[in-house]
């Protein structure tokens, strides 16, 4: 099973590297990271840009808020679960994904 994980941001040049770090630094294999940026103009692009390898869907437009953001996000998700990381947020450690993931779930029953 596959979880997706969506970060939305707009113009958080300060936070953004850190969330998306968090996210691929998850000991588990089976994410799909997406990205949707609102059209920032602050470096906020220019920092996420240098993750492109580990970003699965980088969407980059203007929006009209947050949840149209997420459900830009939500549409592209392919995985079986959907986690939300804002991008001012990070995970508490590297092991956050392997103790909720549907492949967990499943292996406990």
């Amino acid at each position: 099973m596959k979880l997706s994980i969506i970060t939305v941001v707009y113009n958080n040049v300060e936070g953004i590297r850190s969330a998306i770090e968090s996210v691929i630094s998850q000991d588990c294999s089976h994410i799909e990271y997406i990205v949707v940026d609102g059209g920032s103009t602050d470096g906020t692009i220019e920092i996420i840009n240098e993750y492109l390898d580990k970003i699965s869907v980088f969407i980059s437009e203007p929006d009209k808020g947050i949840y149209d953001a997420l459900n830009k996000g939500v549409l592209r998700a392919s995985g079986d679960v959907v986690a939300i990381l804002h991008s001012d947020d990070k995970f508490c450690n590297t092991h956050v994904c392997s103790k909720v993931s549907p492949n967990r779930w499943t292996e406990n029953r």
